[in-house]
């Protein structure tokens, strides 16, 4: 009794923590922001930050011959990205708060692949954290063939220096409240092109290396072990997920702030239009995304995890 007594203790004296830092997290962030978009609004009114918008829309025309429209599989690459990078976020909170796994597993050596050194244990939420990114790792393989296979890939690469000081403009732009004119069906504007390009051949390939590096997969010793450290790893893994986090965050906002229903068609239902079917199509991902955090739970991940593998706790 007194040992479950000192566990909801320390359980309710970390939700309180928590509370604290999401609270200090909002005004500090509501206090920059307000400051933020007073200093764009009072640059804008400056005649030489005015001439920069004018030579600077903040967009760049796509290179002749690129794709127009936004193509289907584009729509359940959204979806998959969202799915199981909110999957991700749940298993990489439980591995950040240090506590003890509901249950281990070990991996069945008499199945395929086998290997010469014992499997090693690992806590189950580290089990389904891995994979998870597996999933997610093929799907962003891919999103790249088909991105380069389709010709996609110059609405996200950058093929002119001209869209540095086009998506600083844009950014002012966005920061004064005063969006950037823009056709996402036919191109994007400078700021989110550089944006999805950090996603997506930046911060991607950290996140899946640094995530290898933290797992199993990993040998325990040798010159990869001192070539990359464990520490250095962890350094960069938590920020990069820090970064996904608000890139979804802004991307849902401004989404959801630029026209929301043809954003969604064209998002989800590779549509230019402004009807209601891309909005019921990402509806629908939504309660499936959030049926997955509900039932991502110890139980049935264990059954889950049983079929390739002894289950312990």
């Amino acid at each position: 009794m007194t040992v479950t007594s000192s566990k909801t203790a320390r359980l309710a004296e970390w939700w309180r923590a928590q509370r604290t830092r999401v609270l200090w997290a909002t005004v500090i962030t509501v206090v920059v922001l307000a400051v933020v978009v007073l200093l764009a609004r009072w640059l804008r009114e400056l005649p030489a930050v005015q001439s920069f918008l004018d030579a600077y829309p903040g967009i760049v025309p796509p290179p002749e011959g690129a794709p127009v429209g936004i193509p289907a599989w584009l729509g359940w690459q959204h979806f998959l990205n969202a799915f199981f990078l909110v999957l991700l976020v749940k298993t990489g909170l439980e591995l950040r708060s240090k506590r003890r796994p509901p249950g281990f597993w070990t991996r069945d050596n008499t199945r395929w692949p086998r290997t010469r050194r014992a499997p090693r244990r690992m806590g189950i939420y580290l089990w389904f954290h891995l994979w998870v990114e597996a999933l997610w790792v093929l799907t962003g393989l891919s999103y790249v063939v088909l991105l380069f296979a389709t010709g996609q890939w110059v609405r996200i690469v950058p093929t002119d220096w001209v869209v540095v000081p086009n998506a600083l403009s844009a950014a002012l732009q966005y920061a004064s409240f005063d969006w950037p004119s823009e056709n996402s069906w036919v191109a994007y504007n400078s700021l989110q092109l550089l944006a999805y390009f950090a996603v997506v051949f930046i911060a991607s390939p950290i996140a899946i290396v640094t995530g290898i590096r933290l797992s199993s997969v990993w040998p325990l010793e040798g010159p990869l072990v001192r070539a990359f450290p464990e520490k250095l790893a962890r350094s960069l893994h938590y920020p990069v997920m820090l970064f996904f986090l608000a890139f979804t965050f802004v991307h849902v906002a401004l989404v959801f702030t630029t026209g929301v229903l043809r954003k969604l068609n064209q998002m989800y239902a590779a549509r230019d239009t402004d009807d209601w079917i891309g909005f019921a199509v990402f509806a629908a991902s939504v309660v499936v995304m959030v049926l997955a955090w509900v039932l991502a739970k110890p139980g049935l991940l264990k059954r889950i995890a049983a079929r390739s593998g002894r289950v312990q706790g």
